[in-house]
């Protein structure tokens, strides 16, 4: 066990510790980084995630994270209102954003299926994605998950949520590898997958 001067300094590393991908020589480092910096510096780090917890909110339509009810992406009036890209998560939006390729609406899923982790289609927000297709506005849903059996899990069960209704449900063209997570995915690579995404039952056979 490391033996620290300082029970505020241990403290410290254990909460950074907690952080994924950081083991406690990269939190010491991090710590005393900190104990370098000027009050007001170190304050306004404190400060920017005690704010980011107790304001954040996610969006109403698509689940983002957003600093309003309603995120900056579902209240642009420039955006096409007529496709919605399934996503997992935050980081998949924002990686679909930096293409620059996609100009429709999304729904964060919050996860995907993963019966070994124990999340299940009611742990994710599906329903609430059948809701906006209900709603008769949309033409189109982009099946865009992570190539994985997760992912692919996934689209399967929300394609059969989804098939009867009159919508045409696609995926990304496979310029996205099997097994890649989106966010690893280079821009070109996403981009050229959006643009030339295929029927889902095209990539499947089923």
């Amino acid at each position: 066990m490391d033996k620290y001067p300082s029970r505020l300094l241990e403290n410290a590393v254990n909460e950074f510790s907690k952080l994924p991908g950081i083991g406690r020589k990269s939190a010491l480092r991090l710590v005393l980084h900190l104990l370098r910096q000027d009050q007001e510096q170190v304050s306004a780090f404190g400060n920017s995630l005690i704010q980011l917890r107790t304001e954040i909110k996610h969006c109403k339509i698509c689940h983002n994270i957003s600093d309003t009810e309603i995120c900056n992406i579902c209240s642009n009036t420039s955006r096409n209102t007529s496709v919605i890209c399934v996503v997992e998560n935050i980081r998949d939006v924002m990686s679909i954003e930096n293409t620059q390729q996609y100009n429709g609406l999304y729904h964060v899923l919050g996860g995907i299926i993963s019966p070994m982790d124990g999340i299940g289609p009611s742990d994710l927000e599906i329903g609430s994605l059948i809701e906006r297709i209900q709603e008769g506005e949309i033409i189109e849903v982009i099946l865009a998950l992570s190539t994985t059996m997760e992912g692919d899990t996934t689209n399967f069960y929300i394609y059969r949520k989804l098939k009867d209704f009159e919508v045409k449900i696609s995926t990304l063209a496979r310029g996205v590898s099997i097994g890649d997570e989106l966010e690893y995915t280079d821009e070109i690579t996403l981009g050229r997958s959006l643009v030339n995404r295929v029927p889902y039952e095209n990539s499947t056979g089923k």
